[in-house]
């Protein structure tokens, strides 16, 4: 009888506790992810380094993939079980919390991720054709070859061709056997010795103490590098330094070389250099160089051009960066009066500065000028601000532009044509020339003379002050404050020094905008009590918030983070997972590679107004995140997002939908909805029980709505349930990339007086990636038997690398 009793109330604990087991199977499953999230992020590094990944990895990791998607079954069926069925369904369910614990125990790899091997040699790097400069390479490659010299130091003025001439001897050496190891670094101004050391280690297949000081990391570098013979090329040198406290043993001892590119014989003196003078073109290379940048044709399809041709070749002094630059500005011009224009305006360029050394501005500052657009000319600007060498992503330096109100959204309509014409802004700068390809095409560079250039040029009264990659340890002299400046600046602060900042931030009150670049090269920030600015405009970027709350203040108009660890310690207000709570004035938010923050406002019955002049929101990159408004039991306030145009959200893994339905109404200003790579979201509306479980259809309605693009949502399956109908009559574009599962798409067309249906007014495009075709025509679903038919001259199918940047 007893085990009668105890099998029935086994029976009732497995009927009543479903719910909370399965809350412990996804507690569970979140801590497996969290060190899958882990490992990948080391088997990444390794990878780098040339090592191969373990099969036993390989085999967990696919064992994490089947355990998640067995999970995500398992919580459907929960969802749907009948009351029958839930003694089984728990059962399964406990069975899989014990599996899951297995998985995770099998996950230590107390012995390494990682089968060791030899790391490459080196890594060849993308290069163009040199014209020239064969005496050059011949003198630096005599004095890598002679086992008495272990410096070299190879100078010139800045846009004369060194980091060229360079990259080719890498490559060379990289096809011969003689050096074991041939690393390339470059430097930057300032010099900064822990990326330095951390960036030689990892060339070497290494990697350093974290945590240690200097010279412990110097002594370890030391060992690491004394065991190979290496080339060490340090390109861009700025500042004299010592190879000791660095870490690189002296060259000669173990037949090793170093090589230093740089503007300043003295730093190559200094570092007792074998010194070779990187001399101009000749007047025949330069004219060559220039014909292949401008095209050959131009001398054909111009008559009479040769001999201002020449005399703007002249001009350009023989400099590599200067011809390429200046040719760039000059591809695609067919006017002879134009090149005699052209001729005038850069000798008036030339002429205008007054030392040697600025000629080169001058010559660079002739394309800036013929860029003939202020704001082409303020977008090239705004990318000085940055540090020297700094890769932006092609994609987020152009929503910047739209950010920075460079590129203003309602002089195009919608973000898509503004971020159209960024991405023609953009090319520009490349065939001028003024920007230029990093390795990977999805990011751009400055060149340091091109920016110093710039960084003149923002000197002539631009209304920005650049202190970017100077390591601030204080806010500048408020006399540098003075007059309508528009931007501030780039601060490495030391936490000491928060509290000054927010001490002279009453001072700042002449700035026509405020932001405040918050950085740490290693350590936290907000340790030491709360961080709170009074300003327009943060942007806080690569720090860790330390353990007290740093708090925002309410009146912040833009919010700028990314790449910030322990977020749950900053918000404009003090809960632990919501990060936007009083935010009243909050105007742009962009948030990127955030974790801790669960979302982004919280609704109670204490809830008023909140966020109601937001247009512009970004959210990219967490694994928390897992809805944008939660609601405890109230009814949505009638001013919640009421402004909001904009929505962008990507990779937020744990997102599963976007609001629920009532919340919708709070939505009727968006303009443009975009999701990608959410790889748990299974609704953009979450519609209720009472609407899943009816038969009958519901309208909800985007009356503003100009873009919808959805992007590799491997599990959404409806826009708002089986039978929501989405009205969107301003609808201008839709794309829709990999997204299997999705059976319906229920855009209501317009009807004629017929009753047959239309396109929608604006409608333009409707993009569908190249493999989903058959999807578009054989599974997915439209609300009108003939909506296919009607909407097929705006299909546009393509390859899915084409929609990459989204």
């Amino acid at each position: 009888m007893e085990k009668i009793f105890e099998k029935g109330e086994n029976f009732i604990d497995h009927y009543r506790k479903l719910e909370e087991d399965l809350d412990t199977l996804k507690s569970e499953c979140r801590v497996l992810k969290r060190r899958k999230i882990d490992i990948n992020s080391r088997i990444e590094t390794e990878v780098r380094l040339g090592q191969a990944v373990k099969e036993d990895v390989k085999g967990w990791l696919e064992d994490v993939q089947k355990m998640e998607e067995d999970i995500q079954d398992v919580e459907e069926r929960v969802h749907s079980v009948s009351r029958y069925n839930r003694i089984s369904l728990d059962i399964l369910v406990r069975e899989k919390i014990e599996e899951v614990k297995r998985i995770q125990d099998r996950g230590n790899f107390n012995e390494g991720l990682v089968i060791e091997t030899a790391p490459p040699r080196g890594i060849m790097i993308p290069t163009e054709k040199i014209e020239g400069e064969i005496s050059t390479k011949d003198e630096i490659q005599k004095h890598l070859m002679d086992d008495k010299v272990g410096m070299i130091g190879v100078c010139g003025i800045g846009g004369v061709g060194k980091t060229t001439i360079m990259k080719h001897i890498n490559n060379a050496l990289l096809s011969k056997g003689r050096f074991q190891k041939v690393i390339w670094v470059t430097v930057s101004y300032p010099l900064n010795v822990l990326e330095l050391q951390k960036k030689i280690a990892l060339a070497m297949g290494k990697t350093l103490p974290e945590d240690e000081e200097k010279m412990i990391r110097a002594a370890a570098l030391m060992d690491i590098m004394g065991s190979k013979s290496f080339v060490l090329i340090l390109d861009d040198l700025w500042e004299k330094f010592s190879l000791t406290d660095v870490g690189i043993p002296e060259p000669v001892q173990n037949k090793s070389k170093v090589v230093i590119t740089s503007r300043s014989v003295e730093v190559c003196n200094y570092l007792d250099c074998k010194i070779v003078k990187v001399q101009p073109l000749s007047p025949q290379e330069s004219l060559s160089l220039f014909l292949d940048r401008v095209g050959r044709d131009v001398l054909q399809k111009v008559s009479g051009l040769e001999e201002t041709l020449k005399l703007i070749v002249e001009e350009c002094d023989g400099l590599p960066l200067a011809i390429v630059v200046i040719a760039g500005s000059m591809k695609g011009e067919y006017d002879i009066a134009e090149w005699r224009n052209a001729l005038n305006e850069l000798r008036q360029c030339v002429r205008s500065v007054k030392c040697v050394e600025d000629e080169i501005f001058g010559r660079l500052r002739f394309s800036y000028d013929r860029l003939r657009s202020l704001q082409i000319q303020e977008c090239f600007l705004y990318c000085s601000l940055f540090r020297e060498d700094y890769e932006f992503f092609r994609e987020y330096l152009i929503e910047d532009w739209i950010d920075e109100g460079l590129i203003v959204i309602d002089e195009w309509g919608s973000r898509q044509a503004a971020y159209d014409r960024g991405r023609a802004f953009l090319n520009r700068l490349l065939q001028n020339c003024l920007l230029e390809e990093c390795v990977g095409s999805d990011r751009v560079k400055m060149h340091d003379v091109v920016r110093d250039m710039a960084i003149k040029s923002i000197g002539l009264g631009c209304g920005y002050m650049v202190k970017a990659g100077m390591k601030l340890k204080k806010v500048p002299n408020e006399s540098e404050w003075e007059g309508d400046l528009k931007k501030s600046l780039e601060c490495r602060m030391e936490v000491q020094d928060f509290n000054y900042l927010v001490n002279k931030s009453k001072d700042f009150d002449n700035l026509t905008a405020y932001e405040f670049r918050l950085t740490r090269d290693e350590g936290e920030i907000g340790r030491g009590g709360f961080f709170d600015f009074h300003q327009r405009k943060v942007s806080i970027h690569d720090c860790e918030i330390g353990e007290e709350c740093i708090v925002l203040p309410d009146t912040l108009e833009g919010l700028w983070i990314c790449n910030c660890k322990n977020m749950k310690n900053m918000r404009c207000s003090l809960n632990k997972t919501v990060l936007l709570e009083n935010a009243t004035e909050l105007r742009r938010c962009f948030i990127e590679d955030f974790e801790g923050i669960e979302c982004i406002v919280e609704l109670d019955s204490s809830s008023s107004s909140l966020l109601n002049k937001l247009e512009d929101l970004s959210l990219h990159d967490s694994s928390n995140l897992s809805v944008l408004v939660r609601v405890e039991g109230v009814v949505t306030p009638p001013q919640i997002f009421s402004n909001l145009k904009y929505l962008w959200i990507r990779f937020c893994s744990a997102m599963r939908n976007l609001v629920p339905l009532e919340l919708l109404q709070a939505l009727q200003n968006l303009q443009s909805i975009q999701f990608r790579g959410c790889e748990q979201m299974e609704e953009i509306i979450a519609s209720s029980d009472s609407d899943a479980s009816s038969s009958n259809k519901f309208t909800f309605t985007f009356p503003n709505l100009r873009t919808l693009i959805l992007v590799q949502l491997g599990q959404l399956k409806s826009i708002c349930g089986d039978k929501g109908v989405m009205v969107c009559d301003s609808i201008e574009e839709i794309q829709i990339i990999q997204c299997p599962k999705l059976k319906r798409f229920p855009l209501q067309l317009p009807l004629l007086d017929n009753g047959e249906p239309s396109p929608p007014r604006f409608l333009k495009k409707i993009g569908i990636d190249e493999e989903s075709k058959e999807w578009w025509e054989s599974v997915v679903e439209l609300n009108h038997p003939n909506a296919k038919n009607i909407l097929q001259p705006f299909l546009k199918f393509t390859p899915f690398d084409e929609w990459s940047r989204w």
